[in-house]
């Protein structure tokens, strides 16, 4: 049975910049909670390990939620947003307390 009509997406922008937020947004989401999380844990090489997992049930998770919005540019606003206050917080987070191995 196909879907409705009337529940898809009709642009193709849309799906383009929902399909953009989820691939790439998503990875560096995902990337950058495991970098802030090997900043402020006590053991960073076990996170840096598990993450190996971790960061692709999270890429997956996140890859999911744009497709959950009716409009692609909200996603993408919303995706570009999280990705620079996580960047920050690394940014500050490495100044105030560099990783060494």
């Amino acid at each position: 049975m196909p879907a409705n009509k009337k529940y898809l997406t009709t642009s193709p922008w849309h799906k383009t910049t929902k399909l953009v937020a989820g691939i790439i947004g998503g990875y560096v989401i995902a990337a950058l909670l495991h970098m802030i999380l090997v900043l402020f844990l006590p053991y960073p090489k076990e996170v840096l390990i598990t993450s190996i997992f971790s960061l692709f049930i999270i890429w997956s998770a996140l890859m999911i939620v744009p497709f959950l919005f009716k409009n692609g540019y909200k996603v993408l606003v919303l995706y570009t947003l999280v990705i620079v206050i996580l960047y920050l917080v690394y940014h500050f987070g490495s100044q105030q307390k560099p990783l060494v191995l």
